[in-house]
């Protein structure tokens, strides 16, 4: 799987970025390998909230959970 960052320049300098596949996920760098970097670090935040939001979802119903690798 590949992820597309959209990256544009901000004010003041810095770069600023949202992912196109998790249009949630938005940050900023001053450079490029920073700005990817902080992509990353928010997506994978953002994919723990939603994993621990959906748990919340499921509570006390009986289900269960594969793992996919993409």
């Amino acid at each position: 799987m590949t992820i597309t960052a959209i990256i544009e320049q901000g004010e003041d300098g810095w770069l600023v970025g949202q992912l196109k596949e998790f249009p949630a996920v938005i940050d900023q760098g001053k450079t490029v390998e920073e700005l990817k970097q902080n992509l990353l670090a928010g997506l994978q935040f953002y994919l723990e909230v939603q994993a621990d939001l959906t748990t919340q979802e499921y509570a006390g119903r009986t289900y269960t959970q594969e793992s996919l690798v993409a």
